[in-house]
């Protein structure tokens, strides 16, 4: 018999940890592992995610020399930053004499207009590059820092992403000195030297927890015998490499709910939705819009970063989400969790031994102010949670992740309703609508951010606790409802297949041919470097004039034949359908005009009213063969075929035109460009004419005005 082409999946979650093994060759999922987190243990989550990938092998008898990939996605960067688990950052900025007092202003992070809680701890140093700094210099001012308890340095110069030499020369004598260290032009490719070298001080706060990390976690793959190449899913919902982990940890802020995303799109074709992921301990939001999730900068703890990242709105309510109370009332839920709390759910307990039980307060950490909600019994504590409410209003399916012993959560709102003076059902009834209500606030809220259709959107559940809340928000808002297959561990399954994705960005005022070329091959040589094979990557890039940021994507996969990725590849006819839904034409009004091995275009032709008069207007709108939107031109035209005719076309069109140059996008095999930088008609033919040399076919797509 053949060897089995394995991939492991594992997410790392707030509660449990969750392992799956997929055969990429069949799709077929092997094996299933859940087992608590282990925060406290002294080698962190590490411990957890030996024992899930343990038991896959054990229970599915796989050959360690078939497993080609071990992804996993954590929670540790946002968590130390979140609990402040950080270390104090030594910041080194570099600028010429005159600017000194405007470079110090910018960098020194103790400003409390940059860093107004002081929860990111420095320390700065100033270094005048009107001279050529010397060895001598940068060694004292990282033993000053280290002297005044830094732990990690930061690099810093204005312009340091034109000529990042002075920052790489400081990392250097860093490393020699004994002190990890990253520079700002590593983060980011765009200008802006204030928030800059802040995402890069967020960045340092954590590198020596998650080099730690990274490390207990190499060390136990390892030592159970796996030689496979462990990666790390990041927030835009792509995988990379363990060394950006230990470089770049700020990266994967949000990889958790990423890899639920990236899991749900692997099986649920939706393009509009909401998807909701119920764990134990947090609900995590995110918008799907034209068949993507939704990407923006990060915002950490009210710090704005140049990070870009599944747009995730996180709520600390959850199956898990312990009860207060006041007054007789149900008060809040969460953000407490039994999983914190250390204690049982009610309604996995014996219902013998609950009767015995009677409310008592507990609070979950020393450190907490609010008291919550346990039942004290005979043989044990237990937390009364959304799961028991859930359970007792019979609200779960017998099949389900979440259902548990009804009678057992019946008994528990007894006991509690009992203290509240209120009958069981009323008690259960509160603690759900009181849990939901921040959850449909928050859905509520974009979809007006959004502009979202209450008729066109679904919202699709995942996680654990999904059947606990989500159908209950979906009835209050009025929305259609569905759960993600294998909704309980759709965040292992979406590490596991996730395709690897990076991202450039760099300030450019006004882009030539050669720069976007030059960024083009920069991130291409990335993804090889990382791992991807040559024939999977494909790369699109976009001109954001508003910010002068000229922005590069590619997506690629270790392995190209992979048939758990070809489950979401769409077929002609749902792309069409796709295409209709966003552009909101019919779909007898619209024709497939080109496709790749990558990309399918499609025109859809309406008429639109201009006055007294109708006129034609053609939609072009390209998708990816995953169905995600690329680009959309409300009115355009298009050269498509051999590069010799789509030139010509192109010179032809460009010679008809006047002085200004129109917004031109090109399409080959493996690239989707964005020259609307170019304001240059001669420009436009160039790069054309530049990307066009190794092509054998092509689309030009021009907009029109």
């Amino acid at each position: 018999m053949d060897e089995r082409r394995i991939r492991i999946g594992i997410d790392v979650g707030g509660t449990f940890t969750k392992a799956v093994a997929i055969d990429i060759v069949t799709g077929n999922i092997i094996s299933l592992s859940t087992v608590p987190t282990t925060h406290s243990s002294s080698n962190g989550v590490s411990d957890g995610i030996l024992s899930a990938l343990s038991n896959i092998l054990k229970d599915s008898d796989i050959k360690l020399n078939e497993i080609e990939i071990i992804a996993h996605s954590t929670t540790q960067a946002i968590n130390s930053l979140l609990e402040s688990d950080t270390s104090k950052v030594g910041i080194i900025a570099m600028g010429v004499g005159p600017e000194k007092k405007d470079v110090i202003k910018r960098t020194n992070l103790q400003d409390a207009k940059i860093n107004y809680q002081n929860d990111i701890k420095t320390g700065h140093r100033f270094l005048d590059t009107s001279h050529l700094i010397t060895e001598t210099e940068v060694s004292q001012a990282i033993q000053d820092l280290k002297s005044d308890g830094a732990k990690v340095i930061v690099a810093t110069e204005a312009f340091g992403v034109d000529d990042p030499s002075n920052e790489i020369f400081v990392m250097d004598k860093a490393t020699k000195a004994g002190i990890p260290s990253t520079a700002s032009h590593e983060i980011s490719g765009i200008y802006g030297l204030e928030i800059r070298t802040l995402t890069a001080a967020i960045n340092a706060s954590v590198l020596p927890k998650t080099v730690e990390v990274a490390g207990f976690v190499e060390s136990a793959i390892r030592k159970a015998g796996v030689t496979a190449p462990l990666m790390i899913m990041k927030g835009d919902g792509g995988v990379t490499s363990m060394e950006t982990f230990r470089t770049k940890p700020i990266l994967t802020i949000l990889s958790g709910p990423a890899a639920s995303v990236a899991g749900a799109l692997l099986y649920l074709k939706v393009t509009n939705g909401i998807f909701v992921e119920v764990g134990g301990t947090s609900t995590n939001i995110c918008i799907i819009k034209n068949g993507k999730p939704t990407i923006r900068y990060v915002t950490i703890k009210n710090h704005p970063t140049c990070i870009r990242s599944m747009d995730v709105r996180v709520l600390g309510v959850a199956g898990g989400s312990m009860i207060k109370v006041k007054s007789n009332h149900i008060e809040g839920v969460g953000p407490r969790s039994a999983h914190i709390a250390g204690l049982k759910y009610s309604c996995y307990a014996d219902p013998e031994d609950l009767r015995t039980g009677e409310i008592i307060f507990i609070k979950p950490k020393e450190s907490d102010i609010d008291e919550y909600v346990a039942i004290k019994c005979k043989n044990g504590t237990y937390a009364i949670t959304n799961t028991c409410a859930a359970n007792a209003l019979k609200m779960i399916e017998k099949d389900d992740y979440s259902f548990s012993n009804q009678k057992s959560a019946k008994i528990a709102l007894e006991i509690l309703g009992k203290e509240l003076n209120m009958s069981w059902s009323m008690t259960a009834t509160s603690i759900i609508q009181t849990s939901s209500f921040e959850i449909t606030k928050e859905i509520s809220k974009i979809m007006k951010e959004f502009k979202m259709e209450l008729s066109q959107i679904k919202l699709v559940g995942g996680g654990g606790g999904a059947s606990v809340l989500v159908p209950f928000v979906a009835k209050q808002l009025n929305l259609t409802y569905e759960k993600a297959d294998f909704a309980e561990v759709i965040s292992s399954i979406g590490v596991a297949s996730s395709m690897m994705q990076e991202q450039l960005e760099e300030t450019v005022t006004k882009p030539n041919p050669e720069q976007i070329s030059q960024l083009h091959k920069k991130i291409h040589s990335i993804m090889i470097e990382k791992g991807a094979s040559p024939e999977s990557i494909s790369i699109d890039s976009e001109y954001v004039p508003e910010k002068s940021v000229l922005r590069v994507s590619a997506i690629g996969n270790v392995e190209f034949d992979n048939r758990v990725l070809a489950k979401n590849v769409f077929t002609l006819e749902e792309a069409k359908n796709r295409a209709s839904e966003i552009i909101k034409i019919p779909e007898e009004q619209i024709e497939l005009s080109f496709e790749t091995d990558h990309y399918l275009v499609f025109t859809g032709h309406a008429q639109v009213k201009k006055l007294l008069s109708k006129k034609n207007q053609h939609h072009i709108i390209i998708l990816d063969r995953f169905g995600r939107e690329k680009l959309s031109v409300k009115n355009g035209t298009m050269f498509q075929g051999g590069k010799i005719t789509v030139i010509e076309q192109l010179n032809n069109f460009l010679a008809n035109k006047d002085d200004i140059a129109p917004q031109v996008y090109l399409l080959n095999e493996l690239k989707l460009v964005d020259f609307s930088g170019l304001t240059s008609k001669s420009h436009i033919l160039e790069a054309t004419k530049k990307e066009l040399e190794d092509s054998i076919k092509a689309a030009v797509i021009i907009e029109k005005k």
